[in-house]
């Protein structure tokens, strides 16, 4: 059964605020706050004991513990072989490949999750699709990314992307002295809610359970229904479905 003590609180939002503003200089701190948080707000909707379940994008292994404590049977992908061996060596099982051609059979997995990964990959859409195909029929599919228009959009070259992602990107190098690790255009990109919301209602491989504002307190969740306001404020956008 589903896990129901989940709580979108306002003082939940303020602890993912804190751990946010640490994620360059303390990732251990802000990527177990993270992945715990993940875990709770998943199981809310599918019981992830005894699943099968794929991280698209699980970089180098801040999640599997959360996970792996839930009961799931966890395996990550990531396409930067950089990224899965950010602790060391990738974890056995782990998978080097694209999420826009995910490297599955059809119906492969209980569970398929994404976290802030569709804002790196030049064609969310196909990568989204991608998810769904691999999942089973009565499966969970659990997809969230960071928003261009809302304050972290330019990630670590935020608020100046709001001027254009690649005017942020040179006023970052110029001050830096090295380019940040997110370049527009290469491996970040503009996705906005709209074509969140778009695609959601588009596909037709599963049922639509929930589109929210990830981090949001749940009091906050009508900013969704405001076309212009949910791309500045709702930060991160969650599409949960189930494979039909």
């Amino acid at each position: 059964m589903p896990d129901l003590s989940f709580r979108p609180t306002l003082r939940r939002s303020w602890q993912l605020f804190r751990a946010f503003r640490v994620e360059q200089t303390d990732p251990d701190r802000f990527y177990g706050t993270l992945a715990s948080d993940s875990v709770d707000q998943i199981s809310t909707y599918a019981d992830l004991d005894g699943r099968w379940t794929l991280d698209v994008g699980g970089g180098p292994g801040y999640f599997a513990d959360a996970f792996r404590a839930a009961g799931a049977t966890y395996t990550a992908l990531d396409a930067d072989l950089g990224e899965l061996s950010g602790l060391g060596e990738p974890m056995p099982g782990t998978v080097l490949g694209s999420g826009m051609q995910l490297p599955f059979q059809d119906d492969s997995f209980g569970a398929t999750y994404s976290s802030n990964v569709l804002e790196h990959v030049s064609e969310p859409w196909t990568m989204a699709d991608e998810m769904v195909r691999v999942t089973e029929p009565g499966g969970l599919v659990f997809i969230s990314y960071t928003l261009w228009f809302g304050p972290w959009g330019g990630h670590e070259t935020a608020p100046w992307h709001f001027l254009g992602g690649h005017r942020a990107a040179r006023r970052y190098e110029k001050k830096h002295g090295h380019p940040p690790k997110n370049v527009f255009g290469t491996s970040l990109f503009a996705v906005t809610a709209g074509a969140g919301l778009a695609w959601a209602k588009k596909q037709t491989g599963a049922e639509v359970v929930a589109v929210i504002p990830r981090y949001l307190p749940r009091w906050s969740w009508w900013v969704l229904r405001v076309p212009v306001l949910r791309e500045l404020v709702t930060w991160n956008l969650a599409i949960v479905l189930r494979k039909t």
